[in-house]
């Protein structure tokens, strides 16, 4: 049994949203002390729902799958980082095998990506063409945990820039599709021109969004559509320009553009009330274990502590449908040594990693 004590963080609500203690039995939360406790184990700081990382990809990485070995590592990673929630926003390797393992953090799995013939990164995703999309996007509502994964626009060769990939009528047809067998779906985003269609064919978040302009941010507002700006993935996009300017000049000049307005796109996003949560786009380029980073990244952008650090736990909860430190919830809980509230940086450094009921870092 374990004693947690201190400072338990509930919810964002600094008057109900604390409480003084809450223990751990069997697994599970509670926050009445049991009868008869006996081998106690205290534990004492902070104390988080385990954080979310709402877009990475485990079983990833640069050049496409991997073994299981490196992906329990990929795991592991996240675990230690206090990530003991995942979205895995496309991954070609099945990875289901972590769902039977204790020690390993939740994921939430969108299948493969999905994306138009040599329009992504090679080896990653399901390559087809629009009139294929509807049953490759049921197949993979079928595939995930209750996503879909679509690569919205990538650099079109012939125009040497960022272009959207799915006409309208097919995206309309694939994302009612999904949402007919139960599943939501979220799309790769960098450029302006794909958001408007994606939105109005009924998207239900965009990964990335560099793209969000003074038009399209009421329109995302207006429907709910959520974003995971991934900013520590943003920041390399000076690197990726300069690696591609000679070939494409007007893709790197786009891509620096982007880059230098991030912080201004996600303050006004933020400021417009559309809902932003946590995602680092590990697993491809990127390591694993980057949560905390990207919860510095978003108060950079002008989001208020408070609600950054909801975009990593309780509010990123609820809209995934896990629950967070609630009585008789899995005991995934991260404890820190001093308050996140007051100083995001403290995520950076957990003091104990308590994974359904167990400390396991």
């Amino acid at each position: 049994m374990l004693h947690i004590k201190g400072r338990v963080l509930t919810g964002p609500d600094p008057d109900g949203g604390v409480r003084d203690e809450m223990w751990v039995t069997g697994g599970r939360i509670t926050f009445e002390r049991p009868v008869g406790a006996r081998d106690v184990t205290t534990v004492e700081g902070w104390a988080l729902p385990g954080l979310v990382d709402a877009h990475c990809h485990v079983g990833l990485d640069a050049h496409g799958a991997v073994d299981a070995a490196t992906a329990e590592k990929q795991a592991l990673t996240e675990r230690e980082a206090g990530a003991l929630l995942l979205r895995d926003a496309g991954s070609p390797s099945d990875t289901r095998w972590i769902d039977d393992r204790d020690d390993l953090p939740r994921i939430i799995r969108a299948g493969r990506h999905i994306a138009r013939t040599r329009r992504y990164i090679r080896n990653y995703a399901h390559e087809i063409e629009p009139e294929d999309l509807v049953a490759y996007v049921a197949r993979e509502a079928r595939r995930g945990d209750g996503w879909v994964k679509l690569v919205g626009d990538w650099i079109d060769r012939e125009t040497g820039d960022l272009a959207a990939c799915w006409p309208r009528g097919e995206v309309e047809a694939a994302i009612a599709e999904a949402h007919r067998l139960g599943a939501r779906v979220t799309a790769h985003c960098f450029a302006e021109e794909s958001l408007a269609p994606l939105v109005e064919a009924g998207i239900d978040c965009v990964e990335h969004a560099t793209g969000l302009t003074e038009e399209t941010i009421p329109l995302f507002a207006e429907r709910g559509v959520a974003i995971v700006p991934t900013l520590v993935n943003i920041a390399t996009f000076p690197r990726l320009a300069e690696g591609g300017e000679k070939k494409f000049p007007r893709w790197a000049d786009h891509m620096r553009r982007l880059h230098e307005r991030r912080y201004r796109t996600v303050g006004a996003a933020y400021d417009a009330s559309i809902p932003v949560y946590v995602g680092t786009d590990a697993g491809g380029s990127l390591a694993h274990g980057l949560v905390a980073q990207e919860v510095g990244e978003l108060v950079r952008a002008g989001l208020p502590a408070s609600a950054a650090l909801a975009a990593a736990t309780w509010g990123a909860r609820e809209w995934l449908g896990r629950p967070g430190l609630e009585e008789g919830a899995p005991a995934d809980v991260v404890v820190y040594g001093s308050d996140p509230r007051e100083d995001v940086r403290a995520l950076a450094a957990p003091r104990r990693v308590i994974l359904r009921g167990r400390v396991v870092g």
